[in-house]
């Protein structure tokens, strides 16, 4: 017998053909589409960003931008918007949960970019929002452009200078340090205590606010008899301090260290009796609002010279301290910042390197931390 051969009808190669050619573009749109999304992912792009540039036909755009944070925030987020695929490229990115939302109100109310990017830098996610809602302001580039300005203090930036006349950057500056409010009064609690903390007339720590870490200084260093405590690295820091003093003949010693509230209740007290309230509001801090109470200031005193700004250690202080860490935290020269009259003797310890940095500049502790540390 022989074998016949099964041969399919040209009716029947058609569809096969057909068949084969749309599986073929299927495999090759599915290369194309996983490859392009590898290239997304590899500029920075999260997948679903990477997803939805491809199905909004946006690829060949993106790659020419390159990696662009608003851009992934922006084809991540339901408030996409096409009309203002250019704008997102051009704002820096924050991260807020909010943000591309609110990009869109502010470029609604007619910000441009700069301003955007400004408004959204200023702020965190609950101010930015707060401020969509409000009409256009002016007045955004002049006190924002400054590096610590604060989105929530806009307003008080304008009333401050138009009462001053001060500088964009002088108001910024003293806005944040509450200048344009009453000594004591409503007051900032500090509820997340660090090393760096900054605690005057306007900052405040509760009555039950105990440091961590305190250690007792070595009696060889007190000037008075009696215990004085403070925080553990301010101790040695005053430690490797006295001893290079006194390799140069001086003899520094500790008049005074960490004060409870208790403590400060009851110094304030004996001073407005004997002083007054003037006196008290020129030199004595009021309950929660001293250094004292941070452990990390010392009242520095001279072994045989009872007025320390007469003694040979006040000028090695005033020369070395900051290398050492130590600041003289009210200087003569900076009484208007402060808040309080000079205090020779009073040196904060902040480190050396910000130390260094408030030395070279001439600036305050106050003004250090509005500028590098407030957030």
């Amino acid at each position: 017998m022989t074998k016949k051969k099964l041969r399919l009808k040209s009716s029947a190669k058609k569809p096969l053909l057909v068949i084969g050619i749309i599986i073929l573009v299927l495999i090759l749109i599915l290369f194309f589409y996983f490859n392009r999304i590898g290239e997304l992912k590899n500029l920075g792009y999260s997948e679903s960003a990477a997803k939805n540039i491809i199905f909004k036909f946006k690829y060949s755009y993106v790659i020419g931008i390159g990696k662009n944070k608003t851009l992934n925030a922006a084809f991540e987020s339901d408030n996409y918007k096409e009309e203002n695929l250019d704008c997102y490229a051009k704002i820096d990115y924050e991260n807020q949960k909010h943000l591309i939302s609110n990009i869109n109100k502010l470029l609604d109310k007619g910000y441009n970019v700069n301003e955007v990017s400004l408004i959204i830098s200023k702020g965190d996610d609950e101010s930015v929002s707060d401020f969509t809602k409000r009409d256009k302001v002016k007045y955004i580039e002049e006190f924002l452009s400054v590096d610590y300005a604060k989105l929530e203090n806009l307003d008080r930036y304008v009333a401050y200078k138009e009462k001053e006349n001060d500088d964009a950057e002088t108001t910024v500056l003293y806005v944040n340090m509450d200048f344009d409010k009453e000594d004591y009064v409503d007051p900032i609690v500090i509820d997340d205590f660090d090393d760096y903390v900054l605690v005057n007339k306007h900052r405040q720590l509760s009555g039950d606010y105990i440091p961590d870490d305190l250690v007792t200084i070595d009696d060889e260093y007190v000037k008075a008899d009696e215990e004085i405590e403070i925080e553990r690295n301010v101790a040695k820091a005053f430690y490797d301090m006295a001893k290079a003093a006194s390799k140069e003949g001086m003899e520094l010693m500790v008049s005074s260290g960490y004060r409870s509230y208790a403590d400060q209740e009851e110094i304030t007290n004996t001073y407005l009796e004997l002083y007054g309230q003037n006196y008290v509001d020129n030199y004595v801090a009021k309950p929660g609002f001293s250094e004292h109470q941070t452990a990390m200031s010392l009242d520095i005193a001279s072994k045989s010279v009872d007025t320390f700004v007469e003694s040979n250690e006040y000028s090695w202080m005033m020369d070395n301290a900051y290398k050492y860490g130590f600041i003289l935290r009210y200087p003569k020269s900076k009484e208007d910042i402060t808040g309080y009259k000079c205090e020779a003797w009073h040196y904060r310890y902040v480190g050396k390197e910000i130390a260094e940095y408030i030395h070279n500049n001439n600036i305050t502790y106050d003004e250090y931390y509005v500028m590098f540390l407030d957030d």
